[in-house]
């Protein structure tokens, strides 16, 4: 029984999981819209907010927090230096003034195969 433990498995090993979703965020922040399942999308929603909320409050640090900030963003998003670039120069920007809620799901009719939820992720625009 999984009384109390916490985090979805996906059907996969801890290093899977680690990889969709650091894949799985990279597309979002890419292309700002992301079609998955539900399971999926809320999977990687909470770590893509908190990597948004990181950009956001590196705006108002000093240099080296800002160096920081982009290497701890970096290591989270297998140092690929073109989304961390976006997602400080780009996002956090857009995003100074909203408090929170960076993201949202629509959801769409089930998938023919499997009949599984599917949801459009996508970053709000503002």
């Amino acid at each position: 029984m999984r009384h109390k433990v916490a985090g979805k498995t996906l059907g996969r090993t801890s290093g899977q999981r680690a990889a969709l979703r650091r894949t799985m965020i990279k597309q979002l922040f890419d292309h700002e819209r992301i079609q998955t399942t539900r399971g999926k999308a809320e999977f990687i929603r909470q770590p893509a907010e908190k990597l948004i909320t990181l950009a956001k409050r590196a705006q108002e640090a000093d240099e080296a927090g800002q160096v920081h900030a982009r290497r701890i963003a970096a290591a989270r998003l297998d140092n690929d230096k073109e989304i961390v670039r976006k997602l400080f120069d780009e996002l956090a920007p857009r995003y100074s003034n909203r408090p929170g809620g960076y993201t949202r799901m629509f959801k769409l009719p089930p998938r023919t195969s499997d009949a599984a939820e599917m949801v459009v992720l996508e970053l709000v625009e503002e």
